[in-house]
């Protein structure tokens, strides 16, 4: 694993966003879509199939041990490999099965002294979607439609699993200058989107009411 190796050979490890997307420009594009179209999966895809290199340095920077996160830097925290204790378990996945873009908005959170704006726009995001989540699950429920869910889960599983596989398809084909288009919108101007469609889902809401 890439995180075991740096550690073995001494190598100093990206110390930020933008030193991580030059080294993994692939798993960063992959990272930053997955987290915001679907978090759920995107954090079991991580669980699967990167646990080591990704899913440990996530789960000990959003849910560390109390006894050791006074002081500790998020370097140090990123290369931190001892396995979860039930107790960050416990609080992951509750937060993973209610609020999961909240463990996107306490890991950017982390970073507020190295990014100043980026995390604030990653915060932001991952508050606008848990709104538009919310309003989601109220508009399945006002309807009366709770029997769809499942077939909901599905069709959205299918449809990122597709996604996923067709970019990695064609990833080798695609310019790097599409990739850091798609990457920087992503960043910094889906959460202009986001705001749009929350200001909808509250007027539409207004409407209902009235």
């Amino acid at each position: 694993m890439e995180l075991e190796r740096v550690k073995a050979l001494g190598v100093k490890p990206p110390q930020n966003l933008w030193e991580y997307k030059a080294v993994n420009p692939g798993r960063s594009l992959f990272l930053l879509y997955a987290l915001k179209s679907s978090p759920r999966l995107g954090l079991l895809y991580l669980y699967l199939f990167d646990y080591t290199d990704t899913f440990l340095p996530f789960i000990h920077t959003i849910c560390p041990l109390q006894e050791d996160s006074s002081g500790e830097d998020i370097i140090t925290k990123l290369l931190d490999l001892r396995e979860p204790t039930w107790k960050q378990w416990r609080e992951f996945l509750v937060k993973y099965s209610f609020l999961p873009y909240q463990l996107i908005a306490e890991f950017a959170w982390d970073w507020l002294e190295v990014h100043y704006w980026t995390s604030r726009f990653l915060i932001v995001n991952a508050m606008l979607l848990s709104v538009l989540e919310l309003f989601s699950f109220w508009r399945i429920w006002s309807r009366s439609e709770l029997k769809t869910v499942p077939q909901r889960m599905w069709s959205h599983f299918w449809k990122v699993s597709t996604q996923g596989l067709f970019v990695a398809m064609f990833w080798p084909l695609i310019p790097q200058f599409v990739c850091n288009c798609l990457f920087y919108w992503a960043l910094y101007f889906n959460p202009i989107i986001n705001i749009d469609l929350v200001v909808k889902e509250v007027r539409r809401l207004e409407t209902q009411v009235l």
